[in-house]
């Protein structure tokens, strides 16, 4: 079914995709858009009419080009339906298989209104096609070819093309056609009739033919005259005979007197002639038949040339479609790269205000505190930033740091937890330098012995003045707790992996 058009239902041809997921021939989806206001997707009426949406209206700009599609129809394997054809291949190879096959029906391009098969189109056209001009070797006039007939071999000449005006004068006996009237030499076997003009051209034309006839005569009349076994004399020859005879019986014209007996031909170079014209009238014929398929076949290479046009402005114009398309994406692309750091921004501050304290308690809750005190053991992560939260409502903004690892004097054997003053929206309002006593406490999760240490600001420190920068230097306990005992097996420190810091501001 993913083969199928939607619209036409046969397998897809320059396969498109909708925005709603169907798939359409590039030329059905033209005709729907073309030929309908607001054209919606037949498969989305189909499937469910009461999901139609604006994905579900067509537009060629809505719609892409289905390279995985197309590829996949092109290799798949079919056979040649065409009654007779054993053809099979793949695909992209069907197309040209389809303008060559031998079985297929094709109406005749001489518009005789005939449909026949391309290898009887020749056939066709030599036999049966009323439009197929012919010229009558006799009248010179143009004939369809079924109107043309033949003469039969019995008529003492070389078959000839002639129009059925020519061939109707003629009287069939038995298998040989006689002339009732006409030629002079028609007593010998000449069965040419025509006008009086017509007469003496033919005459003139066909003294060799009437030579052979003649002799052929001859021959006869020897055969019937000479008793059995007598032999002529040398000197009655047959071309003597034939000179004495064209000498009594032809008219005294000086066309035909001057030809003396010597120069009639023997039997062998006239048969040898007659039958090179009978080939070379067959090869006209022939030569008449194959320009007739040539011209078929170029106007099927005209025809191809058309639609390899009409594809490479097709192909042009999908590049273009597609790369609007991609300048569209990128745009978008920009688009939600914005929103996504946007989203990210409002993340943070529902973050900070979700964990923000605002009356100088704060509780910290630290998570994987092994892989945590690993990052600081390796130098990857020293140190933790607690949340911001203030000493009141407009107070001052703080926040912890703690080393895991250690700082200072206590590096590597202690944990320490410093205090952190940083810049805040009511600054300009309050005291400084900041005076209030601090409490670090980390927190035993069994409630037996919590880890309590304190201290007043020095306030000559510059830890305490008002903020320059985001936040001051950091100022608190190195030596807050030994690692020993915060991984010591008699405390609940850290439980789970977690441990909790608590932080109190007088």
């Amino acid at each position: 079914q993913k083969f199928l058009c939607s619209n036409c239902h046969n397998i897809l041809k320059k396969a498109l995709q909708t925005l709603c997921g169907h798939r359409y021939c590039s030329a059905c989806l033209t005709w729907i858009v073309r030929n309908n206001k607001n054209a919606i997707c037949q498969k989305c009426k189909e499937e469910d009419p009461n999901t139609l949406g604006e994905e579900s209206l067509l537009a060629e700009d809505r719609a892409f080009g289905d390279a995985a599609i197309n590829k996949e129809i092109s290799e798949l394997r079919v056979h040649c339906v065409t009654p007779g054809c054993s053809w099979s291949g793949i695909m992209k190879d069907f197309e040209e298989h389809q303008s060559l096959c031998e079985y297929a029906l094709i109406p005749c391009h001489t518009g005789c209104g005939h449909v026949v098969m391309r290898r009887k189109l020749a056939d066709h056209l030599e036999n049966g096609c009323v439009n197929n001009v012919t010229v009558c070797q006799q009248c010179q006039c143009s004939l369809a070819s079924s109107e043309c007939q033949e003469l039969l071999p019995g008529c003492r000449g070389a078959r000839l093309l002639l129009c059925p005006e020519l061939l109707s004068s003629h009287s069939a006996t038995t298998s040989l056609i006689f002339c009732q009237d006409g030629c002079c030499f028609s007593e010998v076997g000449c069965a040419f009739r025509g006008s009086k003009e017509k007469i003496q051209e033919h005459e003139k034309s066909a003294v060799g033919a009437h030579m052979l006839l003649l002799l052929q005569h001859m021959r006869h009349l020897q055969g019937s005259l000479c008793p059995k076994g007598f032999s002529p004399r040398p000197q009655l020859s047959l071309k003597s005979a034939g000179k004495s005879i064209c000498e009594l019986q032809m008219p005294a014209q000086p066309e035909l007197d001057c030809f003396p007996a010597s120069s009639v031909p023997e039997d062998q170079p006239v048969l040898q002639q007659l039958v090179r014209e009978k080939v070379i009238s067959e090869l006209e014929n022939k030569l008449h038949v194959f320009e007739n398929i040539v011209a078929v076949l170029n106007k099927e290479v005209e025809s191809s040339n058309l639609e390899i046009l009409a594809f490479r402005r097709q192909s042009e114009l999908d590049q273009n479609i597609i790369r609007a398309l991609e300048l569209k994406i990128a745009e978008l692309h920009q688009c939600l790269m914005q929103k996504d750091a946007g989203l990210s921004s409002l993340h943070k501050s529902l973050l900070f205000s979700e964990q923000a304290s605002y009356d100088g308690i704060f509780l910290w809750k630290i998570t994987e505190v092994g892989r945590k005190l690993q990052d600081s053991v390796t130098g990857r992560t020293v140190s933790l930033y607690s949340p911001a939260f203030y000493t009141a409502k407009y107070g001052y903004k703080v926040c912890l740091r703690v080393y895991l690892n250690g700082d200072g004097t206590g590096k590597g054997t202690h944990m320490s937890l410093f205090f952190v003053v940083m810049k805040g929206d009511y600054d300009a309002l309050l005291p400084w330098p900041f005076r209030h006593k601090v409490t670090f406490m980390l927190l035993d999760q069994n409630n037996r012995e919590h880890i309590i240490d304190a201290f007043r600001p020095d306030l000559t420190s510059a830890s305490f003045q008002r903020p320059v920068n985001e936040m001051n230097v950091a100022s608190g306990c190195p030596l807050f707790l030994p690692l020993a005992k915060l991984q010591s097996p008699k405390h609940a420190y850290v439980r789970e992996d977690t441990l909790f810091l608590k932080c109190i501001i007088e």
